[in-house]
Formats: C-alpha cells, structure tokens, sequence
C-alpha cells in the first residue's frame, strides 16, 4: 500500500491511523450536538475537555481554536464542526487556517472576495 501522506504533501488525511488518533477529540466535539454539552463546554471548558480525558495537546488546541492543530491530532473535521458553532466561528476562517492564509486573502484567493479598503 503506499504513503498516502508522500502524494498529497501538507495535507493531514483522516485516515484509519487519525480516527484512532482522535477518538477522544472526536467524541467530545460530536458531544457538542447536544444543548447541556453545549451549555457545560461554554460554563467550563477546562472541566469539559477533562471530561473526555483529552490530553494537554488536544486541550491546548481546542481551547486556542487551532482547526489545523486539532485536524492534526486525528480531529474530523465534520465534528470539529461542532466546536466551530459553539463560539460562533464562521466556516470560512477554519478552511483559512486549514490552507495556512489569512481568513482575508482566504476570501480573497479562494472565494474570489473583494478585499476591503
């Protein structure tokens, strides 16, 4: 079988290897569908994370908004979703740092967006 990382460089795959990764992460963002998750993630976050016994690394993502670092970790990015709309963060600037720009040339080079100014 071959490296499917060495055909898409940069590219984190969610892969058999990542799902395993980010069980955790996984299963505390899908969490969040539920409203008194929703409503214990916002009261204490801290306590939620510990909650699904995430480590340091994934706590430390997830609390910065990290999208890249938490898809990294293993995260899904159908449920990391889920942690997107708790704040709410607008799609746009996850697939920005997903692709490593700013969210305005995101907008600007992606979406074919005026800039601004």
């Amino acid at each position: 079988m071959p490296d499917s990382t060495a055909t898409i460089p940069d590219t984190p795959l969610f892969d058999r290897a990542a799902s395993i990764r980010g069980y955790r992460l996984n299963k505390m963002a899908m969490g969040l569908a539920q409203a008194d998750n929703r409503n214990a993630f916002k009261a204490d976050e801290d306590a939620y994370l510990t909650r699904f016994s995430l480590s340091d690394e994934e706590k430390a993502a997830v609390k910065g908004r990290d999208w890249h670092e938490m898809v990294r970790l293993g995260g899904n990015l159908f449920f990391i979703l889920k942690i997107a709309a708790v704040d709410p963060t607008p799609i746009t600037e996850i697939g920005a740092a997903q692709a490593g720009m700013s969210h305005e040339d995101f907008l600007y080079q992606r979406l074919g967006k005026k800039r601004h100014g």
